[in-house]
């Protein structure tokens, strides 16, 4: 089963959504709103694809952090802060068979899920 994580406002997130169903995998969709990832999820996605490629610093939640909060940045503040804010997970994230993926890459997908 594939499991994929974001916002379903996330453009990303949609495109990802659909070219799931477009090609006939069955997925588990999971709301950060809804079902914010635990900090137990938020490290182990960290140990597998990095946290720096995990943390989008390009969005406006990490933008409006105060400059405290993104100085000395190291994995265990980063996945503190995901906690916190999990708008700030690069989107979407997706987990199976114990592969992790970040970000909607269609040639990734194609080799990892079909």
């Amino acid at each position: 089963m594939i499991d994929l994580y974001g916002i379903p406002n996330c453009d990303t997130v949609k495109k990802a959504r659909k070219w799931l169903e477009a090609k006939g995998l069955d997925h588990t969709f999971h709301d950060f709103k809804k079902e914010p990832p635990s900090r137990g999820m938020v490290g182990e996605w960290a140990d597998a694809v990095g946290w720096q490629v995990l943390l989008n610093r390009r969005g406006t939640t990490f933008r409006k952090l105060d400059d405290a909060d993104k100085e000395g940045l190291d994995r265990d503040k980063a996945v503190e802060l995901m906690v916190a804010h999990p708008s700030m997970i690069k989107r979407p994230v997706v987990t199976h068979d114990g592969q992790t993926d970040v970000g909607f890459n269609e040639t990734i997908w194609e080799n990892a899920y079909l």
